[in-house]
């Protein structure tokens, strides 16, 4: 998981970068996909988590050095157990300053963790190669209840508490306007309708399992057992009334992302 300055996040559980919102790998795989050529230089897995993206960029860019990046040690023995990449390295994404511009910045599911995308995404351009590729997903769901409810709650239930939360990602024509004077930009966003499963008895709604790994901990780390166990029964009641039971019995949920490809342009001839 990437850092944020100024936020204090718990690490995730260890399937939680697996799961990332619940759509695997696929997520990934699109982003790849509108990656087009690439000058000479390396290519980064920024934000890498477990390596979940590793072997599909490796395979991709056989002949490239691929580096992950990630400030969670436990995230990158498993990056580096995947075999996909050369180097593994602890580092905040905030402070992240590579000695040799790369020719691809792809960072799956890890950006949203970082506040001041006005000042991050520029910096992040300007370390690639001339001619490279900055390729970023991020999850868009702050306003969804799944993600409001706790927020709401949280700040009615223990107002005095302060809960280390990712940035607000911003809608995409203001990173149209941020990006497009650097660069060639492709920007678009998915909704992806995920059927959920129920649960067995009494382990709650199944949009609150679903995202437990990766939205619950910083909830965990700021309160008691106690209060966070009254936290998680309100917010199951309201996952109730927002996303009910479909007739099957599953729980159909919507979960929003946002994708860019910033590709530089290339040496002047």
């Amino acid at each position: 998981m990437a850092d944020a300055p100024g936020r204090a996040i718990a690490d995730p559980t260890p399937d939680a970068d697996d799961r990332a919102g619940g759509t695997g790998l696929r997520p990934a795989l699109e982003l790849l996909a509108r990656v087009g050529d690439l000058p000479e230089g390396g290519v980064v897995d920024l934000g890498c988590g477990s390596g979940a993206a590793g072997p599909a960029l490796a395979a991709r860019f056989p002949d490239r050095a691929l580096t992950g990046i990630d400030r969670s040690d436990r995230m990158l023995a498993r990056a580096a157990a995947t075999g996909a990449y050369r180097r593994c390295l602890a580092e905040g994404i905030a402070t992240w300053d590579p000695a040799t511009a790369p020719a691809l910045i792809f960072s799956c599911a890890a950006l949203h963790w970082l506040a001041d995308h006005d000042r991050l995404f520029p910096t992040l351009a300007g370390h690639l190669a001339p001619g490279g590729t900055l390729a970023v997903q991020m999850p868009r769901q702050a306003a969804a209840p799944s993600h409001r409810f706790l927020r709401e709650f949280t700040l009615d239930m223990f107002p005095d508490r302060t809960i280390a939360e990712p940035a607000p990602v911003l809608a995409p024509i203001d990173y149209h306007r941020l990006l497009t004077p650097l660069g060639q930009l492709d920007i678009w966003e998915t909704e992806y309708l995920h059927r959920l499963d129920p649960g067995s008895a009494g382990s709650g709604h199944p949009v609150r399992q679903f995202l437990e790994p990766t939205l619950l901990p910083p909830y965990a780390e700021a309160l008691a057992p106690g209060e966070l166990s009254a936290l998680v029964a309100r917010y199951d009641e309201a996952l109730a009334a927002a996303y009910p039971v479909e007739p099957d019995g599953a729980v159909l949920f919507p979960f929003r992302r946002l994708f860019l490809v910033l590709t530089l342009p290339g040496h002047p001839f």
